[in-house]
């Protein structure tokens, strides 16, 4: 006979039922998951949404679900499954309309502080990544939690700035814990399990999909009082996150980024349809009615002397011509200077032995942030 938990487990895993179908069930059968693995076609089916083919999954769940094989996982790892009635189940995700029914969490931190999200574009510029790394350490200093999805950009930014100021981050993954995406952030994870805690609604070897990541956006948004957007496209998966943040009624904030930038205009999208701009943490901490305290994870001492770098003529008006956040390739820096194009590559080439400047994926330079 099956346990409570271990039929929430085996719901959970299932690929033939989403949330919103499983609450359906749950409803249907009087929140008891055990009853739910033990219906009958005819009662599966009256519930809308479920047919034939889920309702036979369900009556066969060991064909598609190897509950023994995830129990072992989970202490592999070293991880709890909460269910929604434990008491270490975000309390704010409970109220959305279709709450994970679990969920796996590695690491020893629990939600027992006001919660944060700051997410953005995975193709992100100096600026923003500057901007999230900034506003994650400073919301951490100052006592919040930082939650993000640990994708590439803006959500690493933001993680690395909460651990570096020593605060906790949530990484809400949108694949099983053993599923490390994208793979480089493998250290950025052991930072976060043993800092924070990462944390998913899928069973373990899930892989990611397009069905899975607007899946984590919500768990986001749900464990969260506030979601902030650093960059995103108009059409960017931070969009998502932001639309279910207004349906969730969670505080929206954007970051305001340049009008030619297309990694800023989605933001500037959501300012104009009324989300809060953002421009510093004093922003953010007057939108959620908090009083700013001490920063007591600021460690004081003695602060590393900055580097002064040293610029020929010709090095300083390719900086020019990047100044602003403005972007260039080789070409079209030349054309704005004068010299010609192989000259300018070699420049460029010592801006970025310097330090000054960074090559985006597109070829194109742009100015390292001071």
């Amino acid at each position: 006979m099956l346990s409570k938990r271990d039929a929430l487990l085996v719901l959970n895993g299932l690929p033939h039922v989403g949330p919103v179908l499983l609450q359906r069930l749950l409803d249907s059968f009087k929140g008891d998951p055990v009853a739910v693995l033990s219906g009958s076609m005819e009662s599966l089916t009256q519930v809308r949404g479920i047919g034939p083919h889920a309702a036979q999954a369900l009556m066969d769940w060991e064909v598609y679900f190897d509950l023994e094989r995830e129990k072992e996982k989970i202490l592999q790892y070293g991880a709890v499954f909460l269910e929604r009635a434990h008491r270490d189940y975000p309390i704010l995700l409970k109220e959305m309309y279709d709450p994970p029914i679990g969920l796996y969490w590695l690491g020893e931190h629990k939600v027992d502080r006001p919660c944060v999200a700051i997410v953005g574009t995975r193709q992100a510029s100096m600026y923003g990544l500057k901007v999230a790394r900034k506003l994650g350490a400073e919301l951490a200093g100052l006592g919040f939690c930082v939650v993000s999805g640990m994708a590439r950009g803006i959500d690493t930014a933001a993680h690395e700035g909460a651990l570096e100021r020593g605060g906790p981050t949530l990484a809400v993954l949108g694949c099983g814990l053993d599923v490390i995406y994208p793979p480089e952030n493998k250290e950025l994870y052991d930072r976060i399990v043993n800092q924070g805690a990462v944390v998913s609604e899928f069973p373990f070897g899930r892989r990611v999909d397009r069905q899975t990541f607007p899946m984590r956006n919500r768990v986001v948004v749900g464990i969260c009082e506030a979601v902030i957007v650093v960059e995103s496209a108009p059409a960017g998966g931070s969009m998502i996150t932001a639309r279910f943040a207004g349906e969730q009624g969670r505080l929206l904030m954007a970051v305001p980024g340049r009008i030619d930038q297309l990694q800023a205009r989605g933001c500037l999208q959501l300012i104009r349809d009324g989300a809060s701009l953002v421009s510093s943490v004093d922003d953010v901490l007057e939108e959620l009615r908090y009083e700013r305290g001490e920063d007591k994870r600021e460690e004081p001492g003695r602060k590393e002397p900055v580097k002064v770098v040293v610029l020929e003529a010709k090095e300083k008006a390719l900086m020019d011509c990047l100044s602003g956040g403005e972007l260039g390739s080789a070409d079209s820096l030349a054309g704005q200077v004068g010299f010609p194009v192989h000259e300018v590559a070699a420049i460029l080439v010592a801006l970025e032995l310097k330090r000054c400047v960074i090559k985006r994926l597109d070829g194109r330079y742009e100015a390292r942030e001071a």
